[in-house]
């Protein structure tokens, strides 16, 4: 099965204090480190725990942290 980044669907985020984990529709997991978001390795557990998918997955919302992130981006290593 190929996915094309572009059409790369998130279902599900953890946090630990070192990753983001993005669980993806197709059943993939893709982690990267914290230290690419600044707002988010500042956080608390509990600011990192509120988030939402936006845009029918492709991408993650945290409201108390104004912060975004693509899960295009992350596929491709930003």
């Amino acid at each position: 099965m190929s996915t094309s980044v572009d059409d790369a669907v998130a279902v599900g985020v953890v946090t630990d204090e070192r990753e983001l984990h993005v669980r993806m529709k197709d059943g993939r997991t893709i982690s990267v480190p914290l230290d690419w978001f600044p707002r988010l390795v500042d956080a608390s557990p509990n600011e990192r725990a509120d988030w939402r998918l936006i845009g029918a997955g492709e991408g993650i919302h945290w409201p108390q942290l104004d912060e975004d992130v693509s899960i295009a981006a992350l596929l491709r290593g930003r």
